[in-house]
């Protein structure tokens, strides 16, 4: 049986060195005409519900989606550079996605906070974006509650691959944010100690399966077609 694998970006897959909180301050300010006060507050958070509480901070009435969403995206195309140069992929990640890759019966794609550019702009600085199906994830402008995504993204898998309602899903992530999107959808989780989070916050949050890190390629290859078996 098929097996839909979703992956968060930040800090799982990359670490982008500040510039996302940079980014979402250019957004405020690009809408609001002034800096923001202190920076964007993200711990797992979907770019919605980030930049509403920025605005709320400030007393601000946040602006429409579209105008929020559209500058987020120029913030985030002007800063690629910026993103390559101070970022990194983090260890294990583009091992682990290239072998995913290679597997048929794996459709690997994100689940993220992240409006959709945004997510494309930091993986393509690190040549990351083919190694996933970036047309069936889910993201930060498709519902404020990152836990709604999996839906969103399992509807799109279904669409374009034909797999049924039933196809097992494991999500890939360093937040209990993550922890709970996965364990609220009957969904499996990877939870990696790779951000803020300890290996035991994430283990507290309910994740079985908790790594340091994504360097254990063969491990997870193993761990995934175990889970696509046992529904097989």
């Amino acid at each position: 049986m098929p097996l839909i694998i979703l992956w968060d970006i930040d800090h799982t897959l990359i670490d982008n060195a500040g510039v996302s909180k940079e980014i979402y301050a250019a957004a405020f300010e690009a809408v609001a005409g002034y800096p923001p006060s202190s920076p964007a507050v993200t711990e797992g958070r979907t770019d919605r519900l980030i930049m509403g509480e920025m605005f709320r901070r400030h007393g601000r009435t946040s602006p429409g989606w579209d105008i929020v969403e559209a500058t987020l995206e120029a913030a985030g195309r002007e800063r690629l550079d910026e993103i390559r140069r101070r970022g990194h992929v983090l260890p294990g990640a583009r091992e682990t996605l290239s072998a995913v890759a290679e597997e048929s019966q794996f459709i690997s794609s994100v689940l993220t906070g992240n409006i959709a550019a945004n997510a494309r702009t930091k993986l393509a600085a690190f040549g990351l974006d083919g190694l996933v199906d970036l047309a069936v994830g889910a993201y930060g402008a498709d519902d404020p509650e990152r836990k709604e995504l999996v839906a969103v993204a399992q509807r799109r898998v279904s669409t374009a691959y034909g797999v049924s309602a039933g196809t097992p899903v494991v999500l890939v992530g360093d937040t209990p944010r993550d922890v709970e999107a996965a364990l609220s959808n009957g969904a499996e989780i990877v939870a990696v100690a790779t951000g803020a989070h300890t290996g035991q916050e994430l283990q507290d949050a309910g994740a079985d399966v908790v790594l340091a890190s994504l360097t254990g390629t063969e491990f997870l290859l193993n761990h995934f077609r175990r889970l696509a078996n046992a529904r097989g």
